[in-house]
């Protein structure tokens, strides 16, 4: 049977949560006890329970998912299921197009925009005989300007971005996983601030289909859970690939079994001095438990090219951004042409930003980009892997813009501990390992490139050593 998906919005315990799970209901459909449509249903309830205050969806297919899941009831009856995710309800990132629904990104200039073909990797999830289920709530075309989803532990605060709708509704209970993207921190934070489980892959190790136009974006996942979490990045892998010229995420079809590092790095990102202290108590009571447990963790003061690396990271959040802005301006500026109301002034700004760093601005900052991935490169050889918060805290209030003042920076989260990882093309794991305040904050889990498997075992170590911390 499914765990409950009733959550508490009072206080949230990673050791006490009980997140939604669909791995743990295969063996219920191979007997028979329960079917992949008795599993929709149940997401149904949940997305009708909690939808009018959470609101992570923008369109559900309820007919169309029902068709698919009674498709899988009979392949699980028949004893031919076509994967381990074979009749999963799952949410896709209103980003990425669906041939039965619309792609409106979040912005009321592609209102209706219907294209009716697959993203490469929701064909791919069909292919495994997932349940495309509908599109989650992105921030306007995947930036900074948010959209309506709150965060599902307190709906004064914000879920994150740009993939709110996809961290929400996993974290409310609604659905397992689901598909979002990250440029920035789009994947990682809202894990954060949701308690979820998320997986940002090496750069380009999970096919983007047609959405190849930045240098830095990648499709992620999203779940309850670190098992349902690999298999459906890694049956999207096996079937769609990687991006053009990429190799494709590798690894094992069942989640990587516990890994204990040698040693770890921590990294503090130039965010450091922005962790509130129930964060960094949080942090550092991992960090001891993770020491006690034998492994090595070496820090910036004592490792000279760790120190080199952090220096790096200076000025690493400006650097995402502005490439992005600059890699994004002709598509901004061509909806603003066609449509200049249906564009918020956010991602106006966009245009102003790239047209003030010009050819040669973009060129300097694609090679300080590369100066950043060599001195990671530098540290391959101390550690494993890197730790630090997935976010400066918990999930901040967001009560929207105010009329007449000045447009709040970051308003679904500051991004700074996200970026270095998307600078690097670096595979993260994101683990609900503490609470703050009686809100999720997360622990990312970085490597090298093409390490995610590596990295995921890790952070399974990680939370089945690691005490959760609740401060």
């Amino acid at each position: 049977m499914l765990e409950s998906t009733t959550q508490s919005t009072t206080r949230y315990d990673p050791s006490t949560f009980q997140p939604l799970r669909y791995h743990t209901s295969v063996n219920h459909f191979r007997s028979g006890r329960e079917t992949p449509r008795d599993y929709l249903e149940r997401c149904l309830a949940a997305i009708a329970e909690r939808e009018s205050t959470v609101r992570a969806w923008v369109v559900l297919n309820e007919p169309g998912a029902r068709e698919q899941a009674d498709a899988s009831t009979r392949r699980w009856r028949d004893g031919k299921p076509l994967s381990p995710i074979d009749g999963m309800p799952i949410g896709i990132k209103d980003l990425l197009e669906t041939r039965d629904m619309p792609t409106q990104m979040g912005c009321d200039a592609l209102a209706g925009n219907f294209p009716r073909r697959d993203n490469a990797a929701v064909w791919a999830l069909r292919q495994a005989g997932a349940v495309v289920l509908g599109k989650t709530v992105t921030t306007e075309l995947g930036g900074s300007h948010p959209g309506p989803t709150t965060n599902p532990f307190s709906p004064e605060h914000t879920p994150g971005g740009s993939s709110s709708g996809s961290a929400a509704a996993v974290a409310a209970g609604m659905i397992p996983a689901a598909i979002g993207t990250q440029v920035g921190g789009s994947i990682i934070r809202p894990a954060s601030y949701c308690g979820n489980w998320a997986l940002k892959p090496s750069q380009g190790a999970i096919n983007r289909g047609e959405r190849q136009a930045t240098s830095m974006s990648t499709h992620g996942v999203h779940a309850g859970c670190i098992e349902d979490m690999w298999a459906v990045a890694i049956e999207v892998a096996s079937r769609a690939g990687g991006d053009p010229g990429r190799e494709p995420l590798a690894g094992p079809l069942d989640s990587p079994a516990a890994q204990r590092p040698v040693s770890i790095a921590v990294m503090q990102t130039e965010g450091w001095d922005l962790l509130d202290d129930g964060t960094l108590g949080a942090f550092e009571q991992v960090v001891g438990a993770v020491e006690r447990a034998g492994v090595d963790v070496l820090r910036r003061e004592t490792v000279p090219r760790l120190e080199r690396f952090e220096q790096s990271l200076v000025g690493a959040r400006e650097m995402t951004t502005t490439i992005t802005a600059w890699e994004n301006h002709w598509s901004i500026g061509a909806l603003v042409g066609n449509n200049p109301e249906g564009v918020s002034p956010r991602s106006k700004a966009t245009i102003a930003v790239a047209e003030a760093l010009g050819v040669k601005g973009y060129t300097d900052l694609i090679r300080q980009r590369e100066h950043v991935r060599e001195a990671h490169a530098a540290l391959a050889p101390v550690a494993d892997v890197l730790i630090a918060p997935a976010s400066p805290g918990p999930a901040p209030l967001w009560p929207g813009d105010v009329p007449g003042q000045p447009l709040a920076a970051w308003p679904t989260g500051d991004a700074v501990f996200n970026t270095p990882s998307s600078l690097l093309g670096a595979p993260v794991v994101t683990v609900p390992l503490m609470s703050v305040s009686g809100l999720p904050v997360g622990l990312q889990v970085m490597g090298q490139p093409g390490t995610d498997a590596q990295v995921t075992a890790i952070a399974r170590w990680i939370a089945e050593t690691v005490p959760a911390a609740v401060v």
